[in-house]
């Protein structure tokens, strides 16, 4: 039988790099994690870490029990967290991580419906970008978590992804430009703009489709915000290239065309923990989620 506080301790070993670092995170002595650590080798008849003078590595046997303790740690953690709920009386609670578009667009009408249908829950929101948002799920702080990501979908280690939607990226530019009224455009035509560029993750539709077309965009600025990106278009800083959702359709001095294929394409999903008991709220929130895709208009210039 493996010993789960000694799984605990070779987690940390694994993290730090060193027993005296895992020791120090843990409280515990260089020798007392040492001897934990031999203990299970021992245990299981085979070495789990490579000992040097630059620290210690683990070895294959190492590696699959490390990746063990993660996904028992997590459920450790999920588990606690709903006898927590349990003991205050908290039955009905849902926590969500959510990235700012997907919060600003997707989740309101979802969680109007999810009232609707569950009057007395008690809902917590958290923003988060996906490699956030995934790793409060894994980790029992989020009960479900909306993430994107663009060209093949990531791992998800432990983690169920449910793709939501699939959505077009736009051009963004200034309602007087001469491209305004073009039914799509090449992304070549665009060489020599200057550029509002997304930070992180946000800006691969830009570098994907400049290195494509075979040139360096211009870079003016760089943003995490979308709605301060199009404020700028309007002010005619620059060009952008903005996922749908997070168009901003209500200001008159923008202009939205879309780019000849191929397209860049985002796609939202939603992350949910591979739990052994039964989610009803995180299954009905799911479903709403479903039901608000089909209030977006995939074309920005309906209506």
């Amino acid at each position: 039988m493996i010993d789960v506080h000694r799984l605990k301790i070779l987690r940390e070993v694994s993290a730090q790099g060193s027993f005296a670092k895992a020791a120090a995170s843990l409280l515990l002595t260089p020798s007392a994690v040492s001897q934990q650590v031999a203990a299970l080798e021992r245990s299981l008849g085979r070495p789990v870490v490579e000992r040097s003078t630059r620290g210690v590595t683990l070895t294959e046997s190492g590696r699959v029990l490390v990746e063990a303790a993660e996904t028992v740690a997590a459920e450790l953690a999920a588990a606690q967290e709903r006898i927590d709920r349990l003991a205050e009386g908290r039955t009905g609670t849902l926590s969500v991580a959510t990235f700012t578009s997907a919060g600003q667009a997707l989740l309101p009408p979802a969680l109007i419906a999810l009232n609707a249908s569950h009057p007395d829950v008690e809902l917590t929101v958290t923003e988060a970008e996906p490699e956030d948002a995934a790793e409060l799920v894994r980790s029992g702080r989020a009960d479900l978590g909306l993430t994107y990501h663009f060209g093949h979908a990531p791992a998800t280690p432990r983690l169920t992804l449910v793709p939501l939607m699939n959505e077009q990226i736009w051009l963004v530019l200034p309602q007087g430009h001469r491209l305004a009224g073009r039914r799509a455009v090449r992304i070549a035509e665009l060489a020599d703009e200057r550029w509002i560029d997304g930070c992180g993750a946000a800006g691969a539709p830009l570098a994907r489709a400049s290195g494509m077309a075979g040139f360096q965009p211009s870079v003016v600025c760089t943003s995490t915000d979308y709605l301060f990106t199009q404020s700028l278009v309007e002010a005619g800083v620059g060009f952008a290239l903005i996922p749908r959702i997070a168009l901003a359709t209500h200001r008159a001095g923008l202009a939205f065309v879309p780019l000849e294929h191929p397209r860049p394409t985002r796609h939202i999903g939603v992350v949910t923990a591979r739990r052994r008991w039964a989610q009803p709220l995180v299954d009905a929130l799911l479903a709403a989620l479903r039901e608000a895709v089909h209030t977006i208009a995939p074309d920005p210039r309906d209506g």
